[in-house]
């Protein structure tokens, strides 16, 4: 980690931005149980802190609408090095891998899944593009049971069948688009996505700390039970918390990743330096400058319930299910992990107010710089 100064950054914005997440840890009641935060400039890390327990508690009580805390002696501290499971910043990763078959000629981005699918019938009848699936407008719903399927046959057959709900062009944020995707880029590659990220992303960029679970040493999830839960699996820690990617076998476009905070910092700064990190080339400038340009592909552009007063010039980011998010922003030549396992011990109803905060902070450490 270097200086706050030498990122050209405010050094007492960036005093605030960490005093106030540690504060998101307190409390009967917290924002989250733990976190890690990494923010930067161009090349430069200029904060990186950890706060809270990576485990805190072994179940959550119904009857008392808490947790049930482990003895202090059974807990896990968060460090800058735990991993969190990732949730949906797994559909950035996903994008990339498509973005980088763009670029290979093996994809096209006006091209119908049909092409690639014919045996994905309802996709194929209501030519449904691959640029519609990164955008989200492929008019599919949010989401299948596919974790109530007895069998792959049977959660293949579910996702083959299903039609768009609504009209085609219209955003519906739906995590079957990149289930799609998934199965589109392993069509046309030859190879699973988990190898496809692996090797065309992480290893590259010397990701040593992001794949696919299980993961050791993970930030605890959930007390996952129904009937806040889909399925009745207890406190998770290391595989993943989505049900419909543990059903699939852990490995999916929408859910799956587990990463750490300087592993995300790492990717953030390989797309603002237009595809390049190091030695390392993973996309082109143009293709990058591509998913980054608003509304987006595969990325979220300008959306200030999350981003705060980073939104407004083009920031673009994501953020996950279990607490997890990132933004960069070109303009600035910033960038903000703000990793949390805020569903430890069970889910709430989403609260990204403290994340816009935090990047309001930032956005004032660029101006008072």
């Amino acid at each position: 980690m270097d200086t706050p100064e030498r990122a050209g950054l405010d050094p007492t914005e960036l005093r605030h931005l960490v005093r106030d997440v540690r504060t998101l840890t307190r409390g009967p009641r917290p924002w989250t149980a733990g976190l890690v935060l990494v923010a930067g400039r161009g090349p430069v890390i200029a904060v990186e802190e950890a706060a809270g327990w990576a485990v805190r508690y072994s179940s959550y009580d119904e009857k008392t609408d808490t947790g049930v805390e482990l003895p202090p002696g059974d807990r896990r501290p968060m460090t800058v090095d735990t991993p969190f499971d990732l949730a949906s910043l797994t559909k950035l990763f996903t994008a990339v891998a498509a973005v980088q078959q763009l670029e290979r000629g093996t994809l096209g981005i006006d091209a119908r899944v049909g092409a690639y699918l014919p045996e994905f019938r309802a996709a194929s009848a209501h030519d449904i593009t691959v640029r519609q699936l990164l955008m989200h407008t492929s008019g599919l719903r949010p989401e299948l049971p596919l974790c109530d399927c007895p069998d792959d046959a049977a959660r293949l057959a579910l996702l083959r069948a299903e039609a768009p709900s609504s009209p085609p062009g219209e955003y519906v944020y739906s995590d079957l688009n990149p289930l799609l995707l998934q199965h589109v880029l392993e069509r046309v590659t030859g190879r699973t996505l988990d190898v496809l990220v692996r090797d065309g992303i992480t290893r590259p960029l010397g990701m040593t700390a992001t794949s696919f679970g299980p993961c050791a040493g993970a930030a605890a999830t959930e007390d996952q039970r129904r009937p806040w839960g889909k399925a009745d699996r207890g406190m998770l820690r290391g595989v993943v918390h989505d049900e419909n990617a543990w059903a699939l076998g852990g490995v999916a476009g929408h859910a799956g990743l587990f990463s750490t905070a300087h592993d995300l910092a790492i990717f953030c700064r390989t797309l603002l330096a237009g595809g390049s990190y190091g030695p390392a080339r993973i996309l082109g400038p143009d293709l990058v400058e591509l998913m980054l340009t608003p509304p987006g592909l595969g990325f979220a552009v300008d959306q200030p319930w999350f981003m705060g007063a980073l939104a407004g010039r083009g920031a673009a980011g994501h953020t996950g299910f279990t607490g997890t998010s990132l933004v960069l922003d070109p303009a600035t030549d910033t960038f903000l992990v703000l990793l949390a396992n805020t569903v430890h011990p069970r889910r709430r109803a989403p609260d990204s107010a403290p994340r816009a905060e935090a990047g309001t902070r930032l956005a004032r450490a660029v101006r008072g710089a």
